[in-house]
């Protein structure tokens, strides 16, 4: 029981959740007595065996994002305010570079002073044409479109949308992302083929609230998680694929372009595990 608790203690404490936890804990325990085991590092066995079929479940693991050759793949990617948004947006970049394909940025970002120069400056580094707004405070809305207009005549392989930092709370600006998706599916009615949502993992379960709140505006088909470098052990992924079924595609751990990692759950279930039952 004493062993139980403790492994319960674990997740709780890595932000997985209590209703994450739950479900995992009782695989764990109908395993452990299944198996008549008692040894704690043949539990540690279990423990990641169960996160890891918990994880899967019903679903493919693929992490590669949905870029169709031959098309104007249009990427939305949304947040709040300093989960590293507009870094996470140039690393996706590099990304699309090194594979080949034709990039270019959008500076949809018109609310914070600085966003629409510093995302500039990332396209200056990458050599790739960043789309700014031709005014001050233009309509969000407006800019994505006429970038992605001029991505469409230009035939640019990948567009990468910049929006505004926003908390789930904010209903104007959560209206302005609906609407910023609603002009893409507009002028292209298969995009975005990639909606994002930028979470730092230091979130803890506000991470949920978030997710939930962003994937009633935009449809979200995955999860870029931000400082995995840090402290955190990232137990929020398992929560939000307990509640909504959205994958982690992405792990930043750092502030290279290489610090960009597609996420692997097999390294991810042994970090979280990791110096239990030893």
């Amino acid at each position: 029981e004493n062993l139980l608790e403790s492994i319960e203690e674990m997740l709780i404490g890595f932000d997985v959740g209590t209703g994450a936890t739950k479900k995992i804990m009782l695989a764990i325990e109908d395993e452990i007595k299944y198996q008549n085991v008692n040894d704690p590092k043949l539990v540690k066995q279990i423990i990641i065996d169960k996160i890891f079929i918990y994880y899967i479940q019903d679903s493919i693991l693929d992490n590669d994002l949905n870029i169709r050759k031959g098309e104007t793949n249009v990427i939305l990617v949304s947040g709040a305010n300093g989960v590293g948004k507009t870094t996470t947006i140039a690393k996706l970049a590099k990304l699309m570079l090194d594979k080949k394909l034709s990039v270019c940025l959008i500076a949809g970002d018109t609310f914070r002073a600085g966003a629409v120069e510093q995302l500039d400056i990332w396209a200056q580094r990458l050599q790739i044409q960043c789309f700014k707004p031709k005014n001050t405070g233009q309509d969000p809305a407006s800019v994505i479109y006429e970038g992605i207009k001029w991505a469409a005549e230009n035939k640019i392989d990948v567009v990468l949308c910049d929006t505004s930092g926003r908390l789930q709370n904010k209903v104007n600006l959560m209206n302005e992302l609906k609407k910023i998706d609603n002009v893409i599916k507009k002028f292209i009615p298969t995009q975005p083929c990639e909606s994002l949502l930028v979470l730092d993992a230091t979130t803890g379960q506000s991470g949920i609230i978030q997710a939930k709140a962003f994937n009633e505006v935009t449809k979200l088909t995955g999860i870029i998680l931000t400082k995995m470098d840090s402290t955190s052990k990232g137990g929020i992924i398992l929560a939000i694929k307990d509640n909504f079924k959205i994958p982690v595609k992405f792990i930043g751990l750092g502030e290279t372009y290489n610090d960009l990692q597609p996420f692997d759950i097999e390294n991810f279930v042994m970090g979280l595990t990791q110096g239990f039952g030893e």
